[in-house]
């Protein structure tokens, strides 16, 4: 996925310029911010571990970056035609056990744990896939079940790797049943697609297709447009999917960092490399403006003065060209922290970027790849997003073209001692509708004589899917006022109700 942008970087050139978006009037803490993080399974991390080992090891990043303030993962579930879940329709990922289609011993579905766990930890799950590719190397054996052993006329070769060939309906079908298998499922938050739609090109070669466009390409004079039109099939399609098993799972993607160059197009951004439109055939502004994805994570992975992409003016493009839909900026840690900011060589570009991401208003969060970055503190990064970028919770933004009916407030908030300590008891509100169901709630805690604003994150002390939080008692003799709101599926908050109590 990411290791594609280094490869690219030597196409790009130093560029100036920008443009500007409506600035934000939130605070620098903002209550309302995605904040997730991408957990790869492609690197080989969970190849062959032992499964309990490998349970301990995600709980453990799970609570780093709960810790953090990430409030949403996006996990790997489908890195070649293949499954880190129990699927019927492909294969056991080698990624998890070594060899495509053996089950996992002792037996466990790594997706479904890790929504169990996420959504513990107040945590949106978003599953991530690959559409088209079937082996990263060609030296990768498939299983015997593969679909690539039942159809193999579907796939075409590429370089060393081997891909669904994306004008045929039948790749499209059956990526379409394998995303509405998941959603069907699985309770997940979000079906994620990366930057992988046609393949990186690779020098003189091009990709395999001209006896596809010659069956399929009628009404194209140009193989381009007819590559976009293969792809805006199938993002229209899983979406399409997505919506009619379940209106309140959202479909989002992450593509490459440049959509186009100004060279090539007048609107496009002043860059000259690598192009999501022209190179991998990703037309994303037309997805956002049809409504075809929820949601678009930019890869912004240069850092702000970079020779040969600068992160500031693809932030400001982004930021303008959302097609009106939500926008978050695609972070590399590492990237982030190994280079100083211009403007001050004594610091990182942390502190920089967080500040340009928040000044527009179309920009509501963003997602740090890759997660074990944070996880392992680069550059003290981890320790900074604790201490100030994220210092008090967020709520995931709310996504209203999906969902803007807030659930009922909650009932019969009661403190009440138990044998496990004082315990905020309630009950869920009632709902007509899946749509209209707390899963989630909020718990702020103010002083006695403290104005009552849920708009200020600083007061949240948990969100959870439990409907009781246990109480710091001390003394029983400073009165606080606990505050409960009720959140539904895409996080709309409900009217609150408070309980005084001494601690």
């Amino acid at each position: 996925m990411r290791v594609r942008f280094l490869l690219c970087a030597f196409l790009l050139s130093l560029v100036g310029g920008g443009i500007f978006a409506q600035v934000r009037t939130l605070s620098v803490h903002p209550k309302r911010e995605f904040r997730a993080a991408w957990i790869q399974s492609v690197n080989g991390q969970f190849r062959g571990v032992p499964t309990g080992k490998l349970k301990q090891t995600l709980i453990d990043q799970l609570n780093s970056l709960q810790e953090a303030g990430i409030n949403a993962i996006i996990f790997q579930v489908r890195p070649e035609a293949d499954a880190l879940y129990a699927s019927q329709l492909e294969p056991w990922s080698r990624y998890l056990t070594g060899i495509q289609g053996k089950a996992p011993e002792p037996y466990w579905d790594p997706m479904q744990f890790m929504i169990e766990e996420c959504h513990k930890r107040g945590m949106e799950f978003h599953a991530w896939i690959n559409p088209y590719r079937v082996k990263t190397s060609l030296k990768n054996e498939l299983a015997p079940g593969h679909v690539y052993n039942i159809h193999p006329e579907w796939f075409v070769t590429y370089g060393d790797q081997l891909f669904f060939d994306p004008a045929l309906p039948e790749s499209r079908r059956h990526i379409s049943l394998v995303v509405g298998d998941i959603v069907s499922r699985y309770d997940v938050d979000a079906i994620h697609m990366d930057d992988y739609f046609y393949p990186y090109p690779i020098k003189g070669k091009d990709f395999p297709d001209d006896t596809s466009f010659a069956r399929y390409g009628g009404g194209f004079t140009d193989k381009g447009d007819w590559r976009r039109s293969n792809v805006n099939l199938l993002i229209k399609k899983i979406h399409e999917t997505v919506r009619d098993v379940k209106p309140w799972v959202k479909f989002g993607v992450s593509p490459f960092g440049i959509y186009r160059n100004e060279s090539s197009d007048p609107l496009g951004s002043k860059t000259k490399g690598l192009q999501n439109y022209d190179d991998l055939y990703a037309d994303v502004l037309l997805w956002a403006r049809e409504g075809w994805i929820d949601y678009n994570i930019p890869q912004v992975y240069w850092q702000i003065g970079h020779p040969v992409a600068d992160y500031e003016t693809l932030v400001k493009w982004w930021a303008k060209n959302t097609g009106n839909r939500p926008l978050f900026i695609g972070q590399s840690v590492m990237n982030t922290v190994q280079n100083a900011d211009p403007s001050n060589p004594s610091v990182n570009q942390l502190p920089r970027k967080m500040a340009l991401q928040r000044a527009y208003q179309t920009i509501g969060g963003s997602c740090q790849w890759p997660a074990s970055a944070v996880v392992d503190n680069a550059g003290k990064y981890r320790d900074a997003l604790i201490a100030e970028y994220h210092k008090y919770p967020a709520l995931p933004p709310v996504f209203d073209f999906m969902d803007n009916e807030a659930p009922d407030k909650v009932r019969k908030v009661k403190p009440v001692w138990t044998a496990d300590g004082y315990i905020l008891f309630w009950t869920a509100p009632k709902y007509r509708e899946e749509m209209n169901r707390a899963v989630q709630y909020v718990v702020y805690r103010f002083g006695a004589k403290e104005k009552v604003d849920i708009d200020d994150p600083s007061h949240i002390v948990a969100v959870t899917p439990n409907n009781f939080y246990k109480l710091p008692y001390e003394t029983g003799k400073v009165k606080y006022r606990y505050v409960v709101t009720a959140l539904d599926r895409l996080h709309n908050e409900s009217k609150s109700v408070g309980k005084k109590v001494k601690l």
